[in-house]
């Protein structure tokens, strides 16, 4: 139980004398409006960064190096799926803050790390974890012709 002096250096809330009127925050647009628009430069990056391999993984940090845990669990269901790293690139996207944003307005997907699977978009870390688990991602790469092959 706490002792009285321990409360002695709080004060009691003083009470307005009379009631004020609250004001309403001046009107906003809702944060949908607010987005903003990819430029066709970083547009254009990216459309180049997503077609340089068959699989391209954008994430905070690199492979060896990853800079959180979505994103090292992203490079660890790749590595056990089997996915071959000359088929296989990664963009850092802690690197360029344009990238970092324009990535998630060019997916529409709010999160980083994203898949891309031969220019199209899987998903981010949740996704890529409920289809490795379900077995979708393993027979999606291998319908890709992405994976290691199996005599090396």
């Amino acid at each position: 139980m706490f002792s009285r002096t321990a409360f002695s250096a709080f004060r009691p809330i003083a009470r307005p004398t009379a009631l004020r009127p609250v004001r309403a925050p001046a009107f906003q647009l809702p944060s949908i409006l607010h987005a903003r628009l990819l430029s066709s430069e970083t547009k254009a990056a990216i459309d180049k960064a997503v077609g340089s391999a068959p699989v391209v993984l954008f994430m905070k940090g690199t492979p060896e190096t990853p800079q959180c845990g979505f994103s090292r669990a992203s490079i660890q269901i790749l590595g056990l799926q089997g996915v071959d790293p000359k088929k296989f690139v990664a963009f850092n996207v802690l690197e360029d803050p344009e990238l970092r944003q324009g990535v998630k307005e060019y997916s529409d997907w709010p999160t980083i790390p994203q898949l891309y699977l031969d220019k199209e978009f899987v998903g981010g870390c949740d996704i890529l974890m409920s289809m490795h688990q379900n077995g979708e991602l393993s027979k999606m790469l291998e319908e890709k012709g992405v994976l290691v092959a199996a005599d090396q």
